[in-house]
């Protein structure tokens, strides 16, 4: 990965969107965000606040939380490690 976050970021792959519902398709326009993904980047942490995300970690976020960015055609999120809620661990 090319993106490094700096400080307490993290840089997030978002969950592809829902595109069927009961075998209904749902156009882009009207697909909600998902409000978790896979952390494929972290920064180094705050004096103040130690970085307790890792890559590969499965996150939940709130709906508008971080920073939409595209990089060589893939859409990520980047943000404060504060706005991460839960982790999911999967068993």
């Amino acid at each position: 990965m090319n993106i490094k976050p700096l400080a307490d970021r993290v840089l997030v792959l978002p969950a592809p969107a829902e595109e069927k519902v009961g075998g209904i398709i749902i156009p882009d326009t009207a697909q909600e965000k998902p409000q978790h993904g896979k952390i494929v980047a972290v920064g180094q942490g705050t004096k103040d606040e130690a970085m307790v995300l890792k890559e590969g970690d499965e996150i939940l976020y709130g709906k508008y939380s971080g920073t939409e960015l595209e990089y060589e055609g893939v859409k990520y999120l980047i943000m404060r490690q504060s706005d991460v809620l839960a982790v999911v661990n999967k068993k």
